[in-house]
């Protein structure tokens, strides 16, 4: 895919205007261990952070390491997580990662995305979150539905399918911001850019972005 020189440096003014005002941007989720992220991030899947941290605080709390959920009956889980909704696909996939990584990363993440998204539940989006987020590894970018609508709107990418929104996004950001860049369009989507009702007149890239789709 070749990539312009204007493209580049609209993503970067994009990325500055980003920096300059979600500097401490980070991930939502509360977790204590690489570990906690990923289930953490599996059951955020249409679901909210908030509801999340809420399911995980109970679940960390009796099954702290991927050796305990291992041991756990899909029953067990069930109850805990039945508030994060498809809570029977999500108890599966939880406790068949944490069984994946008791049997052959010795309990804890790999560090190769495609070791990661080989576990249960695990896609690109689960396994850039844990490498950028607990690693700081830049994999790829985290493309959610606030990151592709956003980079929808400001023209940086015209793609629907996240894994060519993420594609499009690699070509034109710079390496050191893809994960950064993810946290702080997901900040500025809940604070000024929503789906709905922008707040177009708040938001600091006003004055170039070109508001595609919005009505």
């Amino acid at each position: 895919m070749t990539v312009s020189r204007e493209e580049k440096n609209y993503a970067r003014r994009v990325v500055r205007h980003l920096a300059k005002h979600y500097a401490d941007a980070e991930c939502a989720l509360n977790y204590e261990t690489p570990f906690q992220l990923l289930i953490a991030t599996i059951l955020s899947a249409q679901c909210t952070d908030e509801r999340v941290n809420i399911v995980t605080a109970g679940l960390f709390a009796k099954y702290p390491t991927a050796h305990d959920l291992a041991k756990a009956t899909q029953k067990q889980i069930e109850k805990i997580v039945k508030s994060a909704g498809f809570y029977r696909a999500k108890a599966k996939n939880i406790r068949a990662c944490a069984k994946e990584l008791v049997e052959k990363y010795e309990g804890q993440p790999p560090l190769e995305l495609e070791q990661l998204v080989a576990l249960a539940g695990v896609g690109r989006k689960t396994g850039n979150v844990l490498l950028g987020t607990a690693f700081g590894i830049p994999s790829g970018v985290v493309v959610d539905t606030h990151v592709g609508r956003i980079s929808r709107r400001l023209g940086v990418t015209f793609e629907k399918d996240p894994v060519k929104v993420e594609r499009d996004l690699m070509s034109v950001l710079p390496k050191k911001e893809w994960i950064y860049y993810s946290h702080r369009m997901i900040h500025h989507g809940r604070a000024i850019c929503d789906a709905r009702k922008p707040l177009c007149d708040e938001c600091s890239m006003k004055n170039f972005c070109p508001r595609i789709g919005v009505k």
